[in-house]
């Protein structure tokens, strides 16, 4: 029997034939650890699943209709065989010894449930990290001022997240027990389902940064954050955070109300802009409402009235 820590690892995949093998290496030569790495295929049209089948025989492959990446990862939870599970996407790429910095954290602060890293957005639509990248990523992580420079939100971070969402999905590590007495991810969210997640674990636990890059985030054609959205998710959880537990931490930390104020009129002002380019002009008006009803210095807000008035639209 195994004396190793145990993790599970969920990575949610629609179509990632190209990518996931890049990923699921970078899964596989995580040192120190036995892992259960399960791929949730969410109904890929590709050959998702055939590719795990025939190259990957210790991965386990859940399957189901396209549902979206919040039911993939509740999928993967729910039939997760260990206490502790990670999360990566099938285009992410996790650097080694990410797991185990987490663990020792984790270890020394056992009132934590939860915890994240550092990251670096990686621009590109290559299949592999070349190289001169990875060690310069490592070796910034490494570097004497790295602590200071890569320093984030880390404890109870409410306050932080209700800012700006300061955790990233692909390099979290937490509790399943904790992750399912929250119920999981909301699947009513296309975007920011994870965001959503992270704000009501903020109430329960301190969430723990490791202030190193220990994951490249890819940024590419496709990924879903590119697509114009049909609804303002961040208002939506932001604002649905507010309405539960107000601008106050678990630790009686007050959140800046001016700063988060005005990042959520931001994103009223952005998706009426975007509803406008549209042509849904009654919809762009109310969302540039909103942000103004938020903070009055959104000027695009102001522009997006003015010229919702002259422009004929759909009414959506």
């Amino acid at each position: 029997m195994s004396t190793l820590p145990a993790i599970s690892v969920v990575i949610p995949a629609y179509n990632a034939s190209s990518f996931l093998p890049t990923t699921l290496r970078s899964v596989l030569s995580q040192e120190g650890f036995e892992l259960d790495v399960i791929v949730v295929d969410d109904g890929s049209s590709d050959d998702t699943a055939a590719s795990i089948r025939k190259g990957y025989p210790q991965v386990r492959l859940l399957q189901q209709s396209n549902a979206g990446v919040a039911a993939a990862r509740n999928h993967g939870l729910a039939q997760a065989q260990h206490e502790w599970v990670a999360f990566v996407d099938a285009d992410d790429v996790w650097l080694p010894g990410k797991l185990q910095a987490q663990w020792a954290q984790l270890q020394r602060q056992p009132e934590a449930q939860m915890g994240y890293t550092a990251w670096r957005v990686w621009h590109t639509d290559d299949i592999e990290p070349a190289a001169d990248l990875l060690l310069d990523v490592v070796q910034a992580g490494l570097a004497g001022d790295a602590a200071q420079h890569f320093a984030g939100a880390s404890g109870w971070i409410y306050p932080e997240l209700l800012a700006d969402c300061v955790v990233w999905t692909s390099t979290v590590l937490a509790r399943r027990s904790l992750l399912l007495d929250l119920g999981g991810f909301d699947a009513g969210l296309r975007i920011g389902e994870d965001y959503d997640l992270w704000l009501r674990a903020s109430r329960l636990t301190p969430i723990l940064r490791v202030p190193r890059p220990l994951a490249l985030y890819r940024h590419h054609g496709s990924n879903i954050t590119h697509r114009v959205p049909e609804r303002n998710f961040k208002g939506e959880v932001v604002g649905r955070a507010l309405a539960r537990w107000g601008y106050t931490g678990p630790d009686g930390r007050q959140a800046d109300r001016r700063l988060v104020d005005a990042g959520l009129a931001r994103s009223w002002a952005d998706f009426a802009g975007a509803r406008l380019i549209e042509g849904q002009t009654q919809a762009a008006r109310r969302a540039a409402w909103q942000a103004l009803l938020l903070d009055r210095r959104q000027w695009l807000a102001w522009s997006v009235l003015a010229k919702s008035c002259l422009t004929p639209g759909r009414t959506a």
